[in-house]
């Protein structure tokens, strides 16, 4: 853990969910709870407070998280959001992409991911579930074709490594399915890194993902 405090807000209707993520995140070093709320329009009104990282339920009464995220980062642009969904709703799932999310997790991610979660998303990184990753990158190609490869720069084996690195595969799995090596795969990896600008596989995927590349 970072010696930082990193401040953290939850919008969440579910009282059992809301009041659970506020006590495990509270409860750590290195992050504080500092308010959370039932809606959208609650937030707004706590906004004066703004925290670093907020997380968001994608469907909430009255205004959606879907489109209260774009609202919270028009006020607070440097506030990460990242949402919080059952994944029942592909369509808000694109549109808190398109509204400005930087992540995504499922409500049933461990503790330990939530948090590394919220760090990542501090940090700039764009946390996502390899569930939400899968749905994204099929609603992505059901609405546009991917880039041509000059504009990503990415190798055809490349594409591959990245699309299974999107879809929840770790690296020994993605080498018995591609019949190379774990070295070979770590090449590759770092390579599309450097192509990407990029430090981490979490960072690789959502760019990827937002570029349409894969």
């Amino acid at each position: 853990m970072s010696a930082e405090t990193i401040r953290v807000a939850i919008v969440e209707d579910d009282t059992a969910t809301r009041h659970g993520l506020a006590s495990l995140i509270g409860g750590e070093p290195g992050f504080e709870c500092i308010w959370h709320c039932a809606s959208v329009e609650d937030a707004l009104d706590r906004l004066a407070d703004s925290p670093e990282v907020l997380l968001l339920d994608i469907g909430l009464p009255g205004i959606p998280g879907s489109e209260g995220v774009r609202i919270f980062r028009d006020r607070s642009p440097n506030m990460q959001v990242v949402m919080l969904t059952v994944f029942d709703d592909a369509d808000r799932v694109f549109q808190s992409i398109c509204n400005g999310a930087c992540g995504y997790l499922l409500k049933k991610t461990a503790p330990k991911e939530l948090l590394e979660a919220i760090q990542q998303a501090h940090h700039g990184g764009a946390p996502m579930t390899p569930e939400i990753a899968r749905k994204v990158i099929t609603l992505f190609r059901q609405t546009a074709p991917p880039p041509r490869k000059a504009e990503h720069g990415l190798s055809s084996r490349e594409l591959e490594v990245l699309t299974l690195l999107a879809e929840g595969y770790g690296y020994v799995n993605i080498a018995a399915r591609l019949e190379i090596t774990i070295n070979t795969i770590r090449n590759h990896i770092r390579s599309i890194y450097e192509k990407l600008h990029v430090n981490t596989s979490s960072e690789a995927v959502s760019k990827a993902i937002r570029r349409r590349i894969i």
